[in-house]
Order: structure tokens, then sequence, then C-alpha cells
């Protein structure tokens, strides 16, 4: 009786979790195609709506043009997917697809980045923590919606097990008339298609998820390119200056990392708010018209500790050592203090701490710490670096939270909160701006504060060092300007905020006779256009370390030095 009812209702054949019965499977090319319309439509808002606020596109001309790139990016797409369409990967593949495009979507919409391969270096190298930062209601609603429905359904519908000779000839034809399409409807529209790839380039890092699969197989293919050898030595002629010779206070440098940083919104730098009261009373040289080689940290650090510069470190045939390499080679005790996500290869082969996990009261606090947690205990942590080295000089990096977003309200100790209100949502983009700067702007308050804390300890120890300190940052942010949030932009089209970043100098007197430069003179160089290009030079010629690599030029304190 059981048994007959059972088959009578056909329960299981209905139910969400058991597949419909075998007539009603669908032709896999179909749950390609369909997916594909899915994809190219609502996976790609973001790019359609880039293309309506473009002003020339604003007619029927226009309206062709989009439609002819809807076409485009639905039979690419499918084309793509088509390639996967076997029997063990069709649905995982798809499902990967779909949730790809819902997140990347998700953050095209709300911070107004693009996923090109530096992005998608910054997403796979993202933290824990920064992860936790970016969960927002609105991601979780994108993905569930943008993805998972269609998933559902997908995992739900039988598909079709066609034999392999069979799947190899309809996968084939299908590519090809993928790509046949793709080819014919771009010559339609060639020459506004052509214009446009060359005018707006971030349109083609718009384009939903081909734009993050390309990334992904170009990040995959560069350490093939440049040879998975360990990095080149540096160079073999490194070595100290004649400023060593009987020295009787060694050089102590600290070059302080700083993070996400805009030089815009430094008051030293002509910002109206007073965001750097503390620096203002030091004797500092800052920089107004400095520049990062990179819109993220992936991709400034490296090439900042490079003697290559921006151009020639983006085009390596090869991996290198760094000017950590260079001075550890030249006898001088390194030290890496990382209050944030990682040194990006810099300091592999120099002695490292971590701070950010730390759990001390009143410095930190769910699961990250303040800046200042770096000076703690620093006086032990340089006792335990090699005494031979030490004598010779010491250089320390610290790598600040800094400025780091969207949680920006986070990045600062409440006595440090004096704008408000502050934006405290992760979705920066429900915040309105003046909240957004508030929060912003309470973070370089408390790295005026940070610094300032790192000048006060370094004249502590003026007696026995020629004590200095090179600030920084890695690269600037967007504050919602052109609705442009965050950092990461392709260089060629990012906007000057992600890219001006703050340089400052403080000198004791004692480096300052060492080297035979004034703090005063670098102070009529402020306006001089500087880059991240002149962080390695600059560094080995206020620290004294010759090398052929080293170049003259590209020293910010040459020009200020006697002799």
């Amino acid at each position: 009786m059981s048994l007959k009812l059972f088959r009578v209702t056909e329960l299981p054949q209905s139910s969400f979790f058991f597949h419909p019965a075998a007539y009603k499977a669908v032709h896999p090319l179909l749950i390609v195609a369909l997916a594909s319309l899915w994809i190219a439509t609502i996976g790609n808002l973001p790019l359609w709506q880039a293309l309506y606020r473009l002003p020339e596109l604003d007619n029927s001309r226009g309206l062709w043009f989009s439609l002819v790139f809807l076409i485009v990016v639905f039979a690419s797409t499918f084309s793509v997917l088509t390639l996967a369409c076997w029997r063990w990967t069709l649905k995982p593949v798809i499902t990967l697809a779909l949730i790809t495009t819902a997140m990347a979507g998700y953050f095209m919409l709300s911070y107004g980045v693009v996923i090109d391969p530096t992005m998608m270096v910054n997403v796979l190298q993202t933290h824990p923590q920064e992860v936790r930062d970016l969960v927002a209601w609105q991601l979780v609603v994108t993905v569930l919606i943008g993805a998972l429905l269609p998933t559902a359904w997908l995992w739900r519908v039988p598909v079709r097990h066609l034999s392999l000779p069979r799947t190899i000839m309809t996968n084939l034809a299908a590519v090809s008339c993928g790509l046949t399409l793709t080819l014919i409807m771009v010559l339609l529209v060639f020459q506004d298609f052509a214009s446009l790839m060359r005018n707006h380039t971030h349109l083609r890092y718009l384009i939903n998820p081909l734009s993050s699969f390309y990334s992904v197989g170009y990040l995959a293919f560069k350490p093939v390119a440049r040879g998975a050898t360990p990095p080149q030595p540096i160079a073999a002629d490194v070595k100290l200056g004649p400023s060593y010779a009987q020295q009787s206070k060694p050089p102590l440098l600290f070059l302080v990392l700083g993070e996400t940083a805009r030089s815009a919104n430094f008051g030293i730098n002509g910002y109206a708010r007073p965001t750097t009261p503390h620096l203002a009373t030091e004797n500092i040289a800052s920089y107004r018209n400095a520049w990062a080689c990179g819109t993220s940290t992936a991709a400034s650090v490296p090439c900042m500790f490079s003697p290559m510069g921006r151009e020639a470190f983006e085009k390596r045939a090869f991996n290198q050592q760094n000017l950590l390499d260079a001075l550890h080679q030249a006898g001088l005790a390194v030290l890496w203090i990382d209050n944030q996500s990682g040194c990006k290869g810099a300091c592999d082969r120099i002695p490292s701490v971590v701070t950010s996990s730390q759990k001390v009261s009143g410095l930190c606090q769910d699961g990250e710490c303040y800046d200042e947690i770096m000076l703690r205990d620093l006086g032990p942590r340089l006792e335990a670096l090699d005494a031979q080295r030490r004598s010779q000089g010491i250089v320390v990096v610290l790598h600040q939270m800094g400025s780091h977003g969207p949680a920006y309200s986070k990045r600062s100790p409440p006595k440090f909160k004096r704008f408000g209100p502050e934006c405290t949502d992760k979705a920066l983009q429900q915040c309105s701006r003046e909240q957004i700067v508030n929060a912003y702007d309470n973070t370089i308050i408390y790295t005026d504060h940070f610094l300032t804390s790192v000048i006060q300890w370094l004249k502590t120890r003026q007696e026995s060092h020629a004590a200095a300190m090179i600030y920084v940052s890695d690269h600037g942010e967007s504050l919602g300007e052109n609705n442009l949030y965050l950092h990461g932009l392709p260089y060629s089209i990012a906007p000057d905020v992600q890219k001006r970043v703050p340089w400052i100098n403080w000198l004791s007197p004692e480096i300052q006779t060492r080297r035979g430069l004034t703090t005063e003179c670098l102070k009529g160089q402020a306006d001089t256009a500087i880059s991240h290009d002149h962080y390695f030079h600059s560094v080995l010629g206020l620290l004294d370390v010759h090398t052929g690599i080293y170049r003259q030029d590209l020293d910010i304190f040459k020009p200020c030095q006697r002799g």
C-alpha cells in the first residue's frame, strides 16, 4: 500500500533534491546558453551602467551598439563556458562562474572598481581580517540573488548525457559558432568598438566574469614567463660608504610604510582640515608632489623596494632582490615589523615580526591592532638583531595598518576621532561622503600621532645613533569622487587621489651632519615631482650605501648634499 502511494504521488520526482524524470533532461549546451544569457544581462549590470553613462552613446546609434555589445558578451561567455561542457565539469564550472560574476558585480557597482590582474592579486592576497571588513549584508543579498538562486536551478535540472565523440563534436561546433558570432558582431560596430575600447579602457575590465578569468590566467602565466627560479641577486658590489669608517654614531633609519594615505588629506600638505597638528610642530620636510608606482599594496610595495622603477618593474622578465636585500648584503641590521597583511615578498630574506595578531589591552581588539603596537617592545627587538650588524647601522621597516578601508572607523582609537559623524558601515555607498571623509581624516590624525611617536622614540636614541625617519604611503584612496571608492584601479585610468601619496622626511642633526645636508634645503624641494622610483636610490644615498645600480638622479637627498 505504501509503495503504491509512493508511486502515485511521485513525491521523490517532484522534490527539490531529486531529479525529474529522465525524459525532461536538458541538452548541456542549452544549460550553457541560459547561464551565458543570465551572466551577460543580470551579471553585467556594472558594464551596462557604465555604457549608459557615456555621452557618446546617448543616441539611437548608442542603443544599437549596446545591443550588439550584449550579443558579443553573450557569445564570448558562451564560447568560454562551452570549453567546460563535459559531464563532470559543466555544473561546477558554471556554478563558479555565477558566484564569481555575482561577487565581482557587487564590488564593481558598490566601489567603482574593475577586475584587472592587479585587482585579482589583491583578491588572492586578501587577509582574513580584510575579508571581514568587506563582507556586508548587501554582498550576501547580491550573491543570493545573482548566484545561489540560478545555481539551485542548475543543480536541480537533469542534463542529457552525450557520448564522448558526440560531446567533442557538439562542443567544437558550439565554440566555433560562438566565436564566429562574436567576430561578426564586433565587425558590425568595429569603428565604435575600437574607439570605445581605446578611450574608455576600463570597460574591458567590466566584462564579467571574463575579466576575472583573464586576470587569473594572466597571473598564472607570469611566473612561467619570468621563470620559477629564486630572485636574482640585487648586485655584487653593494658595500658601505666612507662615512662608516670609524663612526661614533651608526645610522638608525626607520622606514615607515604607510597604508592608503592620500597626500591631499595631510594638513602639512595644504589640506584645510588640521589632520597633522603634531607633525606641523616637528622639523620635517614633506614632499607634496609624490606619486606611487601602483594603486594597491600588492603592486606598490614590491615596486617601490625595487631599483627598476615602475615601468621597468611592470615589464620585468625576471624577479630580483630588493632594497632590504641590498642593505642586508652591505652589512646593516634590517628588521621588518608588520601590522598589516604582509610584506608582499619584500621581507622574505630578512628578519621580520608580525604584530597585527597580538592581544594587548588598549592597543588591540577584534583581531587587529593599532599601529602603536609596533613601538611596543621595539628596544628588545633591536637588541635581538646581530650585534656586528647593529654596530654598523640599523634599518627598521614599520608597515602600518594606516587608513586601510573600507572600515576606516576601525583604524583610529576613540580619542583621535575629532571629526564626526563617521561612516561605520562596511558598504561605503550607504554613507554620505561627509561621513566617509570624517572617518578617513580621523585615520590621518592617528597617523600623525603615530609618526610623531616614531620621531620621539628616535630622539631618545640620538645620543647613540644618527637617527632618521622616511614615511611614504604605498598608494592613495578614492573616497567617493565620481562614485569611486577604495583603490586598485589600473594605473592608466586611476584618479590622481589613488596615486598621489605623502612622503615625509625627519632627519636628526646627527644624520644631517653625517650626510652633509639640511632639512631646510629639503623643505625647498617640497613641490618637486618625485615618485616611488626615487625610493630605492634615496634610501641608499641617505645611508651612504654604494653600488653600481644606484642612480644619483633618483636620490631626493642628493641636491641638498654639500660636495
